[in-house]
């Protein structure tokens, strides 16, 4: 478990629903310029460090927002996944699965007061 104060570093990615996710990413690399692939596009503020923010649009049918009802979901990065999890729990606060890893984080998701989805991720 890492020794670092569990809390929020910043936004790891903003995720919305459109009605259509490949014609939304062409618009926005046609007038705005970003570079876009299918899963979206990842900004980068450094590169020696884990400072990146991912855009994705999901279509309008996606389940990936479920239990919310909301059009968007934001994915927090996260330093001590595990230790912001325990500090959760402590408050009451119902989580919708458990901590996953994947060979580029830690992801955790759970509903705020409003019942929108939140993901959080740990860099690996």
């Amino acid at each position: 478990m890492s020794l670092q104060q569990p809390k929020i570093t910043g936004i790891g990615g903003v995720f919305f629903k459109t009605k259509d996710p490949e014609a939304t990413r062409n618009w926005y690399q046609k007038h705005l310029g970003i570079d876009v692939s299918p899963w979206g596009a990842t900004f980068v503020q450094d590169p020696e460090k884990t400072d990146k923010t991912q855009w994705s649009p999901f279509p309008q049918d996606s389940t990936y927002f479920e239990p919310s009802t909301k059009e968007f979901m934001i994915n927090y990065r996260v330093q001590n996944i595990e230790g912001l999890v325990a500090q959760l729990k402590a408050d009451g606060v119902a989580l919708l699965d458990e901590i996953t890893s994947h060979e580029y984080g830690k992801f955790v998701h759970l509903l705020d007061l409003d019942g929108t989805k939140l993901d959080l991720w740990e860099p690996a």
